[in-house]
């Protein structure tokens, strides 16, 4: 008896030794497959594509020794110590998908490369000060694409799409000026706001009020209905609009005045600036008066485009727009919450000094990362975690230099488990 028990306890020592081992073992599997598993999200999520085997193999060596976000930068740009990810797909498709609704008023994804959302992938690339995209003499073309830029035509960018060259490589896609290549003065570019896909949806027909609104759409994450204030001062409201739409002043007083008080004077800033029809809209170019060349309405020289002066009879007491002298009425008033930057004047002249009132704003460094976590994340921020994460992201964004790359990365680390 004494040694049948002596073989049983034996026989179950042995058996809780080997379920040990194999807990063991099993949970560091499990533990293994955890890192795995989110190597291969972050991936997945940035590059849009499943990585190779050796590229998740780096990837995951990378989380485990560095963290998720040198994980992160590393699917983007592979940063580690090996070559297997080399998958250009974060540039030529991730970022080109996240941009190009900005670039047109349907706010659509299909959409063709154009010099915008080049422009705005070689910044992000060269983690170059993104607030630059409102305000720079900059441009990314692709080295050597034939045919050649043109301020009449998107074909060289078309080209780049249709090739599938590698947007990831600085010796593909290069930057240069806007001035060395579209003869703009440098002093009259502004970043995205003077490139030709810009112009070809913004600037065209109207009286530049869509570039006012897009550009306050797109990157103050902001529409005019929600910065409504009828309590700005009314001095700067062209004639064209109308004081007593149906014979009633009341609809201007409650549903006019409250956008065209601080955004007409902003509007003024692009004052100089239009997109001409070549034939059709796809051959036209943007045209930036540097002179008088044109005509007001009591026949007199000016250098503003005409349609800043149409309608003048819809209400002929209404401001004629002089120059392209700008101011920011929304300094004060509840649109002061969207954060202006106050070593700033909030005042001056043409799209450029525009630009950087607009990119110099909290609102505009808060855009930038709500857009980022949304699109990696595949939701907007729903909880006290995900606000506390967007704010400190906000604050890496700006003490990176306002480096954008950094903010996916951060996004990728933080969205890794869901």
């Amino acid at each position: 008896m004494r040694d049948s028990r002596q073989s049983a306890n034996t026989a179950q020592t042995a058996l809780g030794a080997a379920l040990t081992v194999f807990l063991a073992l099993g949970l560091a599997t499990e533990a293994g497959a955890g890192t795995r598993d989110q190597a291969k999200r972050i991936h997945d999520r940035l590059v849009g594509t499943p990585p190779s085997i050796a590229c998740l193999d780096q990837l995951q060596a990378r989380l485990e020794s560095e963290g998720a976000k040198a994980a992160a930068l590393d699917a983007i740009d592979n940063t580690g110590s090996g070559d297997a990810c080399t998958d250009p797909s974060f540039y030529n498709v991730t970022l080109k998908n996240f941009i190009t609704p900005w670039t047109n008023e349907e706010q659509t994804v299909f959409a063709p490369l154009n010099d915008y959302t080049a422009t705005v992938i070689g910044i992000i690339r060269d983690e170059r000060d993104f607030r630059q995209i409102l305000w720079e003499d900059v441009l990314y073309i692709g080295n050597g694409v034939s045919p050649a830029y043109a301020n009449d035509s998107n074909a060289h960018y078309e080209t780049i799409e249709d090739q599938g060259l590698n947007l990831a490589d600085p010796a593909v896609l290069v930057a240069t000026t806007q001035s060395a290549v579209t003869g703009l003065p440098a002093e009259a570019t502004a970043g995205i706001i003077t490139t030709r896909g810009a112009a070809r949806s913004f600037f065209i027909d109207g009286t530049n009020r869509a570039m006012f609104r897009f550009t306050l759409l797109n990157h103050l994450c902001t529409d005019l209905e929600q910065i409504k204030d009828p309590t700005r001062t009314h001095d700067r409201i062209p004639q064209d609009v109308a004081r007593s739409p149906g014979g009633d002043s009341r609809i201007f007083m409650n549903a006019c005045v409250g956008c065209h008080a601080g955004m007409d004077p902003l509007r003024q800033s692009m004052a100089y600036y239009d997109f001409e029809y070549s034939g059709d809209a796809d051959s036209g170019r943007l045209v930036y008066n540097t002179a008088a060349v044109e005509t007001d309405n009591e026949g007199n020289p000016t250098r503003v485009q005409r349609k800043y002066l149409i309608n003048a009879n819809n209400f002929e007491f209404g401001y004629v727009v002089p120059d392209d002298q700008w101011e920011n009425y929304w300094r004060a008033g509840p649109n002061s919450a969207l954060g202006w930057d106050p070593s700033l004047p909030g005042k001056g002249a043409g799209a450029k000094s525009f630009g950087m009132e607009f990119a110099y704003s909290e609102a505009f460094a808060r855009c930038q990362v709500e857009k980022v976590f949304k699109a990696v994340c595949f939701r907007p921020p729903v909880d006290a975690s995900d606000r506390s994460q967007i704010d400190g992201m906000i604050t890496t964004f700006k003490s990176s230099s306002y480096n954008l790359k950094q903010v996916f990365a951060e996004s990728a680390d933080y969205c890794k488990g869901d």
